[in-house]
């Protein structure tokens, strides 16, 4: 895993070297382990190293016998089955990543269609001027771009754009009216006015610094539900599990992995117990001092069961006033999940003696463990109620002005889902995968994990697993008004301390209490914060903190977010001590950092 960025000149002249050294700078928290870069003709190139494989002669940029170049992010898991099949190709490294570059000169650019992996990807061609740009087909790794009047400049992070001067860091209303009722923005655009992200699984081709093609890949099936027995199934899982476990523990480095306790992660940590022949070390957050549900039994239990090391991180009230600052720093694409917050901490317990860590992430959205998949096997579905069809400000009365138009790159993703060959059920699978997964979840994990120098990786998001789970028959996902049931079974069979069939309540972060406590300092502070102010009743706003519970609670955290994220991300004040440094050196006249007001002039 690393960080990558270039851009391609409109006009032909060649890049300026010391773009890419602001681009280096920016991304050095994504690569601590080299740097390397590619400047020919009118394409400028760079990469940050985390080396994880093929330590010793895996740097990049990487080169091709007839010239192309290319710096890529990610990981390519099947890189020993194509180097096997490529018998006529003399690799010059052992790297994962020089095997796409050869596939694209077989293929052009349909090479990404023979990945299997995580990637974000950028190819140089001179022999055909073009600049080519990949994403893997989940959007585990980002890519984000700008076409502007001087080319297409693209990185790993947008912030990294705006460091380098390449666009200026300004709100898109739209995409902020998404971000505080979703807490996530959806499809192409980001919250940054003219960076779009490249779409998962897509493939582009740039040419005198302007996009001229596209191309994309389908991350879940287009079929309907395929039947099945429920035995076969539990073997066909078996099977498909092993085998992409297996190749995401493909590392030259030391793993781990982060354990929830739920079925998810559970499930990862059984495979990997089976298939290493040492003890697995399994990291797990805890929120002591609150009300919030300790679910770590269901942890305890399953390490024990599995032979894993099993380390406990506390994130207590301490923590979320500490590390809040950095955590919205470290989101510079902003999704106002709390599970930012322990996965941060996770991160940086991991990162003191590991490299890569593996997690469950996405076996909801594969195996439907989720409440409103329920829902949409129940009858009265089918009549179209929508999901996330409130926002969190509905009602409220906070905002000047009521979001209007915050749904649609949701029902834009309802739309794209439908098919008549799909049940109900997948099309709620599919909407999520199209922006929940990438724009909220993928990017927690990729920010929080890289800003310790951490690689995570998503067994449950493979093509395999996504071809076999998205295939099973509806009963069983869902059943007994339980969702993941085919997993459950799995897990129980093999796991039988884990409880699978217990109805876990999900994992929660307890970030009201801790508001609550100071509600009406923080509601005073946040209320007079730029960004706040632009957007909602300062009285309306005070009101709010000096009670929040319920809905309330969670609308006073999605403001502090937005608060803090945009001081770092769009002012450019130095995140500096606590949520209430920070709060309160705006409140007292510190102002917006003058040296970030010229970015992008």
């Amino acid at each position: 895993m690393c960080g990558i960025a270039g851009l391609m000149t409109r006009s032909g002249a060649p890049v300026d070297p010391a773009i890419l050294d602001r681009l280096a700078t920016a991304l050095g928290h994504r690569g601590p382990d080299g740097e390397g870069r590619h400047l020919a003709r009118d394409v400028g190139l760079m990469q940050r190293r985390l080396a994880i494989i093929d330590l010793v002669t895996g740097d990049q940029p990487l080169y091709a016998p007839g010239g192309a170049a290319l710096v890529a992010n990610g990981e390519i898991y099947n890189y020993v089955e194509l180097r096997a099949a490529m018998r006529d190709v003399k690799f010059a490294t052992g790297s994962d990543c020089e095997t796409p570059l050869h596939l694209y000169e077989r293929h052009g650019l349909d090479y990404a269609r023979h990945l299997r992996g995580m990637y974000a990807i950028a190819i140089h061609d001179p022999a055909r001027d073009l600049l080519v740009l990949s994403r893997d087909p989940f959007g585990i790794k980002p890519l984000c771009y700008a076409e502007t009047a001087a080319g297409l400049a693209f990185a790993s992070e947008p912030q990294a754009l705006a460091a380098a001067g390449l666009v200026e860091a300004a709100v898109d209303p739209d995409r902020r009216a998404e971000l505080l009722q979703l807490q996530f923005t959806t499809g192409a655009d980001t919250i940054f006015r003219g960076v779009k992200r490249l779409l998962p699984g897509e493939t582009v081709a740039v040419k005198a610094g302007r996009i001229v093609e596209r191309r994309r890949i389908a991350a879940l099936p287009e079929g309907g539900p395929v039947a099945t027995s429920e035995a076969a199934a539990l073997a066909r899982l078996d099977a498909v599990l092993a085998d992409s476990v297996k190749v995401h523990q493909r590392s030259d480095v030391p793993y781990a992995m982060f354990l929830s306790g739920g079925i998810d992660s559970t499930a990862v940590l059984a495979m990997m117990a089976r298939l290493n022949e040492r003890p697995v070390t399994a990291f797990t957050a805890w929120f002591p001092g609150t009300e919030a549900r300790d679910e770590r039994a269901f942890a305890q239990a399953a390490a024990a069961a599995t032979g894993a090391r099993h380390v406990e991180v506390p994130f207590d009230e301490d923590d979320f006033w500490s590390l809040l600052p950095a955590v919205a720093a470290a989101m510079d694409e902003p999704a106002a999940d709390y599970a930012t917050l322990p996965s941060y901490k996770l991160a940086r317990a991991a990162a003191r003696d590991f490299k890569v860590v593996l997690s469950g992430e996405g076996g909801d959205e594969m195996f439907a463990g989720y409440g409103r998949y329920r829902d949409a096997v129940r009858p009265w579905w089918w009549f179209g109620k929508a999901m996330r069809r409130r926002g969190a400000f509905d009602g409220l009365g906070v905002l000047r002005r009521e979001p209007e138009r915050w749904r649609d790159g949701i029902a834009a993703s309802e739309h794209a889902a439908r098919n008549p060959r799909r049940s109900k059920l997948q099309q709620a699978q599919a909407t999520d995968c199209a922006d929940w997964l990438p724009n909220d979840l993928l990017t927690k994990l990729d920010r929080c994990l890289m800003a310790s120098g951490l690689e995570g990786r998503t067994p449950f998001l493979d093509p395999e697993v996504a071809k076999f789970a998205f295939a099973l028959p509806d009963a069983l996902k869902v059943r007994d008004d339980l969702g993941k049931w085919l997993l459950r079974r799995w897990v129980h069979e093999r796991v039988p301390a884990a409880d699978a069939f217990a109805r876990k309540r999900g994992f929660t972060v307890p970030v009201g209490e801790w508001i609550a406590r100071r509600g009406d300092e923080l509601g005073e502070l946040v209320a007079r914060q730029p960004a706040i102010e632009e957007i909602a009743i300062p009285g309306a706003v005070r009101a709010l903190y000096a009670n929040p519970v319920g809905r309330r609670g969670f609308a006073c955290w999605v403001l502090l977010f937005y608060a803090l994220w945009h001081a770092r991300h769009v002012e450019g004040r130095p995140i500096a001590g606590d949520v209430f440094d920070v709060l309160d050196a705006y409140a007292q006249g510190a102002g917006p950092a003058s040296s970030f007001s010229a970015v992008g002039k």
